[in-house]
């Protein structure tokens, strides 16, 4: 018996620590998210030199917004860079969007590559992997098709590019969109995962998500380019981990990398978080045990339960104030990273943000039980470590 009360006490111990933790996590993306985002940036000095920046853009297929976002990376300010735009398919539709930009835009350095190069099973690497070899500067930006540059985007990028600076990337978050789906990807990217990817910022913990990044592409090259990484299906984890290991800082840029997709449903929102929830698993596995306790509602009822052990708290009301305040915390973290009014109300903010919270713990069971990744139209399965091998389907005799 006596056993069974030290164990059980341990766990309520454990999980109202964890919830400090959490709380102390919670606070510090607040005040660092105030500090970092949305900075104005330093004039700098007219003898300085802009180093030149090769952009590449992984394209396939053309959704409503995909000819408003690529137009955005023809007129950015910055003085000297090049746009690569990456076309797996000839007879893609992205192909005419392209041309048409490349016409009306002769002034901007621009080419276009058609067909991949099979050098992993990765496809956005094999997209990429000859215009990267083709590009003609130091700094490298990956940006994904749905990213919407403002003008001084790349600037403020490169500006956090110091010389100890291996990787500059953006922290994920969307525009502006009308809809219940658009709201819910608002919050989620303004709240969870902005808290913890500004805490990792902060501690230079490897978080990084590569849907808008900027690199140094000798440090590439001394591991043998892209290709490199063709194993992989989170390519930007590991070339981060890779940087990291070298000796390079990462950081975040002051601009949020802003979304803008024209696919907008509550569906392809959630697949999306769930393949993410794979890879983390495969590539991290103690995330099996802490990205559940990091859930507002999971860790809230642990640790009412454990407040009533440790304390004789009252557990009903320990986990309503700490909802009440998880809920006031997330809306000042939302508003510091959208820095402007929100295109939703309180009400709306209220709705999506249960819906957000109630679903994610069962996103991530559901991506302990089916582990598989489904990318487009290609299934692929991971080993723990995080490299990935393609299932192909049985062809029927």
């Amino acid at each position: 018996m006596v056993p069974m009360i030290y164990t059980l006490y341990g766990f309520a111990i454990f999980f109202f620590i964890h919830w400090f933790a959490m709380w102390l996590l919670h606070i510090l993306a607040i005040f660092y998210g105030k500090f970092k985002l949305h900075r104005k940036l330093p004039q700098p000095a007219p003898d300085e030199p802009y180093p030149g920046v090769s952009i590449l853009k992984p394209l396939m297929g053309v959704d409503s917004n995909l000819a408003t976002n690529l137009e955005t990376f023809f007129t950015m300010t910055y003085p000297q860079y090049e746009l690569l735009f990456c076309i797996e398919e000839e007879g893609d539709p992205a192909v005419a969007v392209v041309e048409g930009l490349i016409k009306k835009y002769p002034k901007v350095c621009a080419r276009l590559y058609k067909g991949a190069t099979s050098v992993g099973v990765n496809p956005k690497i094999n997209n990429m992997h000859n215009a990267f070899e083709d590009s003609l500067y130091e700094l490298i930006l990956v940006s994904d098709s749905g990213i919407k540059m403002k003008e001084d985007t790349l600037l403020d990028m490169v500006y956090h590019m110091t010389n100890k600076t291996g990787i500059v990337h953006q922290m994920p978050f969307t525009c502006d969109r009308n809809g219940f789906a658009a709201t819910l990807e608002k919050i989620y990217f303004g709240t969870a995962q902005s808290r913890i990817y500004l805490v990792a910022d902060l501690f230079r913990i490897n978080c990084h998500t590569g849907m808008s990044t900027l690199l140094r592409k000798s440090v590439l090259k001394e591991n043998g380019g892209l290709k490199t990484f063709g194993c992989y299906l989170a390519e930007d984890f590991f070339i981060c981990k890779y940087f990291l290991d070298k000796g390079w800082r990462t950081s975040i840029s002051s601009q949020p990398a802003m979304q803008n997709s024209g696919l907008c449903d509550v569906n392809s929102f959630q697949a999306r978080l769930t393949r993410w929830a794979k890879l983390r698993v495969a590539m991290v596995p103690l995330v099996i045990i802490f990205e559940p306790l990091s859930e507002c509602m999971v860790i809230g009822a642990l640790a009412a339960w454990a407040s009533s052990v440790l304390f004789q708290w009252d557990s009903l009301a320990f986990y309503l104030i700490h909802v009440l305040l998880w809920f006031i915390c997330d809306w000042i973290l939302l508003t510091t990273v959208q820095n402007g009014s929100l295109p939703f109300n309180k009400f709306d903010f209220l709705v999506a943000w249960l819906f957000r919270e109630c679903s994610g713990p069962y996103l991530f069971l559901h991506a302990i039980i089916y582990p598989d990744i489904q990318w487009r139209n290609r299934v692929f399965k991971l080993a723990w470590g995080g490299v990935a091998q393609e299932i192909k389907p049985r062809i029927k005799c």
